[in-house]
């Protein structure tokens, strides 16, 4: 594509979802409705891990680092989205689109390293019992979150760099709900096939590397559980990795239609984000803690004794 010689953009159109003009209203309280659910849900999780002395240990740790970033997933996109359901200005900075492609792949890049180490977590656990307390150690954790912090910067880094130095000088509708490449790359007016493939390349690669890694992972996990002899065994090392294999299924599925898919369809680029963005943090709360004891004692007691608290 040859450079046009126009102004640069300065902001961009969000058009929001395709084919939903009249259900605004109906749109915003169910978006509310899950932003709710996933901040609350969420709140609660980290309030029954940093209450409970029981849940000081590696796997709550990084339950509670998946926690805090289900708050600011959705947060990224939500607001702007539920502010212009309500007839607020649709427009966004071409700084502000900057921002939310960065904090986009940023955070969901740390979800998939945290589903990794989480899957780690387990194997160790359950592979390797009388070593987990040596492999698992605090130093060991902070160490494997800090890397995942610093490696979902420079993911998002690269990215944003190679979307936002080329050059906008119209159109500026951006055919979904919030910036992300996709959607915003085809706006540019210069030759975008470089950026193109290394952001599918980049997004590639971390997404197999990271399911390869977890189904390396479960591989190992299974193999051990089925030579565990009592079946009440079995049953309680398959629970314990039940919660987190059902979110990493629900997590790479959107990433593989949004990213991976072989030909561009608009309803996907529209309506698929919706579930890696606002359904799946909401219901991470739900996933860990049906399912969970340990959370859910731990959350009737912290519960109970701020109703007390509050009642002196």
């Amino acid at each position: 594509m040859k450079m046009r010689n126009h102004t640069p953009v300065t902001e961009f159109l969000l058009m929001g979802i395709p084919h939903t003009q009249g259900l605004e209203h109906a749109l915003f309280v169910f978006f509310l409705t899950f932003y709710l659910l996933t901040l609350v849900g969420n709140l609660l999780i980290l309030l029954a891990i940093l209450t409970s002395s029981n849940l000081h240990t590696p796997m709550y740790f990084f339950l509670g680092n998946l926690s805090v970033f289900d708050i600011f997933f959705p947060s990224v996109s939500s607001p702007k989205m539920m502010l212009y359901l309500l007839g607020q200005s649709r427009t966004i900075s071409y700084q502000g689109c900057a921002c939310q492609l960065f904090f986009y792949h940023f955070l969901g890049c740390t979800e998939c390293f945290l589903y990794t180490v989480m899957a780690y977590d387990r194997f160790a656990a359950i592979c390797h019992p009388l070593r987990y307390t040596v492999i698992m150690s605090p130093r060991v954790c902070a160490i494997l979150t800090l890397s995942t912090w610093v490696g979902s910067s420079v993911h998002a880094s690269v990215l944003a760099f190679l979307v936002f130095k080329l050059p906008y000088c119209g159109p500026t509708e951006v055919g979904n709900f919030f910036c992300d490449i996709p959607v915003v790359l085809p706006l540019a007016c210069a030759d975008t096939s470089l950026a193109h493939r290394v952001s599918v390349t980049n997004v590639g690669v971390v997404a197999l590397l990271c399911f390869l890694l977890v189904l390396a992972s479960y591989t190992r996990i299974v193999i051990s559980i089925l030579r565990i002899s009592s079946s009440e065994g079995r049953h309680r090392a398959f629970s314990t990795c039940s919660a987190h294999l059902t979110s990493v299924l629900l997590f790479y599925g959107p990433v593989v239609l949004i990213y991976l898919r072989p030909a561009s369809s608009t309803w996907l680029e529209s309506v698929v984000p919706l579930l890696n963005n606002i359904v799946t943090p909401s219901l991470n709360p739900l996933i860990y803690s049906l399912r969970n004891k340990d959370v859910k004692f731990a959350l009737r007691k912290a519960l109970i004794q701020g109703v007390h608290t509050c009642g002196m």
